[in-house]
């Protein structure tokens, strides 16, 4: 698995950008990736060091089309802390 496979995305939220402030970055990321590979993308891809990687599954909501039950897709998202100095130009320009 590639580096830009491991990262699918970032997640870009009232929630996150008050995160950003304090250092940490929120991605989506794929299911099968393991912080230590997290946290390897990230140095590798945006020329940073990553302090520490937290991981959560977040689980499909219910949802509703035409009057049939269902789930949206559960995904894994991964918030990594920066050192205090360093910052991602990525999310420094949105």
């Amino acid at each position: 698995m590639t580096y830009e496979q491991i990262l699918i995305e970032p997640v870009l939220t009232e929630k996150t950008n008050a995160l950003r402030e304090e250092g940490k970055y929120v991605f989506k990321v794929d299911p099968s990736a393991s912080k230590i590979q997290i946290k390897e993308a990230v140095r590798r891809l945006f020329n940073v060091h990553p302090v520490a990687c937290t991981v959560m599954v977040v689980g499909g909501k219910p949802k509703r089309v035409r009057g049939k039950s269902g789930y949206s897709s559960s995904w894994k998202k991964a918030i990594v802390r920066l050192q205090k100095d360093e910052k991602i130009a990525l999310f420094e320009s949105v």
